[in-house]
């Protein structure tokens, strides 16, 4: 359960994650396991990180880092760090003079590019240099950032694939940076295409889309719920009614590579 971040988490709601899934037929195989309580076995590993001078502070807020793209010499990508506290950049954090300052820890990303096969995709790459510099894993207030956190998680849980939404799609290469800092296996990856509404629009509660508890509250029973998402995708059907499970059976990486062909799942 991804809830490091305590300020944003609602009460109430990694309950009602696990009871939607069980309602929709999806069990997990084990306890479950919440990122907020492993702040100790994230810690170790920042540690380790930290003594093998992969991570280095950084003082910037997100105001200097737009000044400095700002600057008639800056790189043209406005998302890319600037490498500002790099220890090799021009305005280096010295812990000891600036103690009284909270400072983010940044992975300083090299050269090289990352090559990668991801099983839906296909080979990918992308130069962290170039994009997006060298990058948080752990925040001004001492939370540790998603990269490093799910890094650890799939490290020390034996995760073997990493099945998620074509969204995050960006953080791969990041995280294969982390995973081979630290000599660890890198896992596979499938990065699927993103459920819709009725609209076409990604599922999302920050533009409205009906929630799970909206659906079965209407009546809506799980088959016709996983239909309707399978549908969305041009999975199965229009007004087809399915288990997950009988989905999952189905399913081909096929199906999810024509998927992520249509309008508005390509990113």
């Amino acid at each position: 359960m991804d809830d490091l971040d305590a300020p944003r988490k609602r009460p109430g709601s990694a309950e009602q994650i696990l009871d939607d899934l069980s309602w929709l037929g999806l069990d997990h195989d084990d306890d479950v396991i919440y990122q907020s309580e492993r702040s100790e076995v994230y810690e170790k590993v920042f540690d380790q990180l930290r003594r093998a001078g992969h991570l280095f502070p950084c003082r910037c807020s997100r105001k200097d880092i737009q000044q400095a793209l700002s600057h008639p010499n800056a790189n043209a990508d406005t998302t890319r760090y600037p490498g500002t506290c790099r220890p090799d950049g021009p305005d280096p954090v010295d812990l000891e003079s600036d103690a009284d300052f909270p400072v983010a820890w940044r992975f300083q990303v090299s050269e090289d590019v990352i090559v990668f096969e991801d099983e839906v995709l296909g080979q990918l790459e992308n130069n962290l240099s170039v994009h997006p510099g060298d990058f948080v894993v752990r925040r001004k207030d001492g939370i540790f950032a998603y990269q490093l956190a799910s890094v650890v998680d799939d490290m020390l849980l034996g995760v073997t694939d990493v099945v998620r939404g074509a969204d995050l799609l960006d953080s791969t290469a990041r995280q294969i940076a982390l995973f081979n800092a630290l000599d660890a296996k890198v896992p596979r990856f499938w990065h699927v295409p993103l459920m819709a509404d009725a609209s076409g629009e990604k599922l999302s509660k920050r533009d409205g889309s009906m929630s799970l508890a909206e659906w079965r509250g209407q009546g809506d029973t799980p088959s016709r719920v996983v239909g309707k998402l399978a549908a969305s995708l041009g999975l199965v059907p229009a007004d087809s009614t399915l288990s997950a499970q009988t989905l999952l059976e189905q399913l081909t990486p096929d199906q999810f590579k024509q998927s992520l062909k249509r309008e508005g799942n390509a990113h």
